[in-house]
């Protein structure tokens, strides 16, 4: 896949699960692929993050256009509050994203970069996922098109006792961060536990 999109949803207090049904059937009539839907549980709350994937840029911006122009976006205009629609370029050496179970918790992180630090981001990381993903999968890595300079990466998690010890052992091991990776971050950084609800092909 060439791009992927997350859109985040702020709804009505209690509006995941009721705009579950209407995300499904939208996303079944676009240009991409749904691959991932979680309700937030830690960090913003009353929130859902969908991922999306498509085969080309012209797909995505197709779909993009064809979201921002819906009268009912997502089918969940009922309870929705707020929306908005970030597109992304994979961390080019990573394979396409593969629905399957891996989590069910799921950490959503997002770091703003410093001023050309797309390129020796993608390089450090690069270096350093072989090692990383022995300890856990990661579901993807992307760079932002649109906005600040920044990127966003998707990990699974049994559980969040299972994120604390793997994260914790991965840097007593020097598996993690990338060597020079944190150098062109930002202090601007964001993480979000997601949990899926039942239409996420990501489980």
């Amino acid at each position: 896949m060439q791009r992927y999109e997350i859109a985040t949803l702020n709804t009505a207090l209690g509006g995941a699960a009721k705009a579950a049904p209407g995300i499904e059937g939208f996303c079944r009539e676009g240009a991409g692929r749904l691959l991932g839907c979680w309700a937030t549980e830690i960090g913003p709350l009353n929130q859902v993050l969908i991922l999306r994937g498509f085969d080309t840029a012209e797909d995505a911006a197709k779909e993009r256009e064809r979201t921002l122009r819906a009268a009912n976006p997502f089918g969940a205009a009922e309870v929705l509050n707020g929306m908005t629609l970030d597109g992304y370029a994979p961390f080019p050496f990573l394979p396409p994203v593969e629905p399957g179970e891996y989590g069910p918790v799921y950490e959503i992180r997002t770091y703003v970069l410093k001023t050309g630090g797309v390129e020796p981001t993608i390089a450090a990381w690069e270096a350093a996922i072989p090692a990383r993903v022995k300890y856990s999968p990661l579901t993807i890595a992307m760079y932002a098109l649109d906005g600040a300079p920044r990127f966003t990466h998707i990990w699974p998690f049994k559980s969040l006792n299972d994120r604390a010890a793997v994260r914790a052992q991965t840097v007593t091991d020097g598996v993690w961060p990338p060597k020079g990776g944190p150098a062109w971050l930002t202090t601007d950084m964001r993480s979000t536990i997601g949990l899926p609800l039942p239409i996420s092909p990501l489980r």
